[in-house]
């Protein structure tokens, strides 16, 4: 069962729960904020967010700190790129190029009869993770693939810097219970105070 936004929220997470991985690991850091807040800044919270995740990657324990926040960064630059329309860094496509080749991939059968299932081995002979592949791999689609391209929205809060697919034309807001009851609370303030 895939985890809640309430659930990486109550775990102290403000976003979480996005269709893909990817991006709920590029808002595990605010930088709206003053100053910055990482929020994979020690490794409890680290293991926590990985543990949020396990459902949705391959099984493997945690990657150590320092991968996770360095495809973040890649992850981070390289969808602004896209939001601002400017070119990225080809540096940056080569990292995440990187990550996704480390732990190369193949089908495989699990069971036989009623009982067979097509599944993923994951080869992690090359010193990769195979989260982290898992993650560059959905990335790599996501931005080779305009159509849901599109739907990659930065936050209508100026002070925010979530991004989310916005699966529906009109979400606007990282949260409605964060940015979103933000702007509902400033609007009738501004209602109320005329």
């Amino acid at each position: 069962m895939t985890t809640t936004l309430s659930e990486f929220q109550a775990a102290g997470f403000p976003m979480g729960a996005e269709p893909l991985v990817a991006l709920d690991l590029v808002d595990t850091r605010a930088l709206c904020l003053d100053p910055v807040r990482d929020f994979l800044a020690d490794e409890a919270d680290h293991a926590k967010w990985w543990a949020l995740q396990a459902d949705r990657l391959p099984a493997a324990p945690p990657p150590a700190m320092s991968a996770t926040r360095r495809l973040r960064s890649v992850l981070q630059d390289l969808f602004d790129a896209h939001l601002t329309r400017r070119a990225p860094d080809p540096a940056l496509i080569a990292d995440l190029n990187a990550v996704a080749a480390a732990v190369p991939t193949s089908p495989r059968l699990d069971g036989w009869g009623s009982e067979a299932r097509a599944g993923i081995r994951w080869h992690d002979d090359y010193n990769g993770h195979p989260a982290l592949a898992a993650i560059a791999g959905e990335a790599i689609r996501l931005l080779a693939d305009p159509v849901q391209l599109e739907k990659l929205r930065a936050c209508g809060n100026p002070a925010c810097s979530m991004v989310f697919l916005a699966e529906n034309k009109r979400r606007v807001w990282c949260a409605a219970n964060v940015c979103g009851n933000r702007a509902r609370v400033a609007r009738h303030y501004e209602r109320t105070r005329a």
